[in-house]
């Protein structure tokens, strides 16, 4: 890749998204950030990893931060000497990573609002990842061994949660053409064949 591009990637659960942005990354050589984002955010703030997990892709229960939210830094203290959420704060601790990252060079950046952290980015190449439910359903219960009973609803809370917390921290909304570069069916080509595609588009922009 002859030009810096950045890829981010948002997807329903049990679309392959994650497993997309992963072959992606390796097709182009590139790095690829997910989850390691939250071990990053850990060692920055000097949280217990495990109590960040438990506030990923979470929103908060209060206060709208604006302008991935110049107006607190980090530990800062809401007006009246309330502490910021632990939800703000890692979104925060990531949106500052997600920059960083994007600054560095090419990558692929799995969910956490990162297309609209990096909304102003010149180079920025934004996907959502969707497949109707039944293939969700399977891969759920198939590649990530969930168990069979409720399958549906769980699949359901987990979206419900990840619209939440876009739609809480961005002015876009989660799932919403508009809100992306391209939206595509990852059940059509499947894993490997949508990353394939992915990259050729990216080609295209060199």
């Amino acid at each position: 890749m002859s030009k810096q591009t950045v890829i981010t990637i948002s997807r329903q659960y049990g679309s392959g998204g994650r497993l997309i942005g992963q072959r992606l990354a390796e097709i182009l050589s590139i790095p690829f950030y997910d989850n390691h984002l939250i071990s990053l955010a850990a060692q920055k703030a000097g949280y217990n990893e495990e109590i960040l997990k438990s506030a990923d892709e979470r929103p908060a229960s209060s206060f709208l931060y604006s302008s991935l939210m110049g107006n607190y830094a980090l530990g800062a203290q809401y007006p009246g000497g309330v502490s910021m959420p632990l939800n703000d704060h890692l979104f925060l601790l990531q949106s500052g990573l997600i920059k960083d990252a994007a600054r560095e060079g090419s990558c692929v950046i799995i969910g956490r609002c990162a297309n609209y952290v990096l909304k102003d980015h010149p180079h920025l190449f934004s996907v959502f990842a969707h497949a109707p439910i039944k293939d969700r359903i399977d891969r759920a219960i198939n590649e990530y061994k969930l168990p069979q009973e409720k399958i549906r609803e769980t699949i359901e809370k987990i979206d419900k949660r990840r619209a939440a917390y876009y739609n809480y921290y961005t002015d876009s909304r989660w799932g919403k053409q508009e809100s992306y570069h391209l939206s595509i069916n990852s059940s059509l080509l499947g894993v490997e064949k949508t990353a394939e595609v992915l990259a050729h588009i990216v080609s295209l922009a060199d």
